[in-house]
């Protein structure tokens, strides 16, 4: 299968690019790797997006098989995307690609994050030398979507809230928790502006914020 755009080039990239290349693509991916999205769910998330748009990316993906529909069941009854498992191996690419982006100078801060671009993120600047002898589990609330983070043995666990109990629990926009994990705001001020709200084990949420770190950025063009 090729998109209707293909570079006709025998390299696997080059043909990884025909299948997921198009505008859209692997942000589309992006927001599937955490679990099945409703349609409406991914228009929330990705609110860049038109629904033309969105629907002819599923389409592809669909029909490149990195993605499926299905329905369901009772009592929820939804129709569902998600990532088939040759789908789900795009995960450490796209999580090698955002730590290289990251490093961009003129990557934008205060631009949209979604729920899941934030998990995301985690995973790829977790530092397992800082997390030596931390053991915690979190939950992680923004908004409607809900996330269990385990810190066990310098590794790292985030997934779907399952109903698990957790040391301490800490909610607040994708935005919000960025600005205090990777931007330098004080946990104290985001919770006293109302940004963030925490439950439970304080320490154990300062240590937590202290777990994750960007790559160096990389030199100003007027550097070189």
């Amino acid at each position: 299968m090729t998109t209707k755009r293909s570079y006709h080039d025998a390299c696997g990239m080059a043909h990884a690019l025909d299948l997921v290349g198009e505008r859209w693509a692997l942000l589309v991916v992006r927001e599937l790797l955490l679990g099945p999205k409703r349609y409406s769910d991914l228009r929330a998330d990705l609110p860049g997006i038109s629904s033309n748009v969105l629907s002819h990316r599923l389409d592809e993906l669909e029909e490149a098989g990195v993605a499926r529909r299905r329905t369901l069941p009772p009592p929820a009854s939804s129709r569902v995307y998600e990532l088939t498992e040759w789908g789900l191996e795009l995960e450490p690419i796209i999580r090698d690609l955002g730590r290289w982006g990251a490093r961009s100078p003129s990557q934008p801060r205060d631009a949209h994050l979604s729920p899941a671009s934030f998990v995301l993120s985690l995973r790829t600047n977790f530092d397992p030398e800082t997390a030596g002898g931390v053991q915690a589990s979190y939950e992680l609330r923004m908004g409607q979507h809900s996330f269990h983070a385990t810190v066990e043995n310098g590794a790292l666990e985030v997934d779907r809230a399952s109903g698990a109990v957790a040391d301490a629990t800490i909610e607040g926009t994708p935005e919000a928790l960025a600005s205090v994990i990777y931007g330098g705001r004080h946990l104290t001020d985001a919770a006293q502006a109302s940004d963030l709200i925490v439950d439970g084990d304080l320490t154990a949420v300062e240590r937590f914020l202290t777990l994750f770190s960007l790559p160096t950025p990389a030199d100003p063009p007027d550097a070189r």
